[in-house]
């Protein structure tokens, strides 16, 4: 026996399957949509499906966009000569956040991953190569998350770019500022001393 009409069970199933989503969010997003005013369910249906429409993969970077090539690949204010290496489009966000990195990105749309079946022929690291056939870049910075996949995720990259002459830097890593050393693990507390910089 179903706890809840049919269609409200389905939209909860779906909606469980977002990333980050478990059960108990979705039952309460989905009675959310159950209370919104029919406007509010259009806007958001609407957005949904303009999204699915208009969003591809920028032919250059691999990023998220409306326009081609993407706006960051298509301004003459970037620095042409770097590029910074991400795994999801999302990951880019902090970089422009800062207002520091002027450079280019790429996208790898994910992280070598042998458990979930993931090679680094699913990843977009054969346009990252072209992309290097230019003169123009100088130096790749690889900006992969700090865990497990991504490390192993930057090693290949970096074995991959060094012969190519290019400079190869990896993202520093350590204690996160505004944070207690007391609550630092091994790994983050090995990072930050090999990281460690002349002051």
């Amino acid at each position: 026996m179903l706890e809840f009409a049919e269609p409200v069970v389905k939209l909860i199933d779906e909606l469980n399957r977002l990333p980050g989503i478990g059960r108990k969010s979705a039952q309460r997003i989905a009675f959310h949509v159950l209370r919104a005013e029919p406007a509010a369910i259009e806007r958001l249906v609407a957005a949904i499906a303009e999204v699915r429409e208009k969003i591809v993969l920028c032919s250059v970077c691999n990023n998220v966009t409306d326009v081609e090539p993407c706006r960051f690949c298509s301004s003459a204010n970037r620095d042409r000569t770097t590029i910074l290496v991400v795994e999801e489009p999302h990951n880019l966000v902090p970089f422009e956040k800062t207002r520091e990195y002027r450079g280019l990105y790429h996208v790898l749309h994910g992280a070598l991953s042998p458990i979930r079946g993931i090679g680094p022929d699913d990843l977009k690291v054969r346009s990252l190569l072209e992309r290097l056939r230019s003169d123009e870049v100088k130096e790749v910075i690889l900006a992969t998350n700090p865990n497990t996949e991504g490390e192993a995720t930057a090693n290949y990259i970096g074995k991959l770019l060094r012969p190519l002459g290019v400079r190869v830097t990896r993202i520093g890593m350590g204690v996160p500022v505004g944070s207690d050393l007391d609550y630092a693990d091994e790994v983050t507390m090995s990072k930050s001393l090999s990281n460690r910089r002349e002051m």
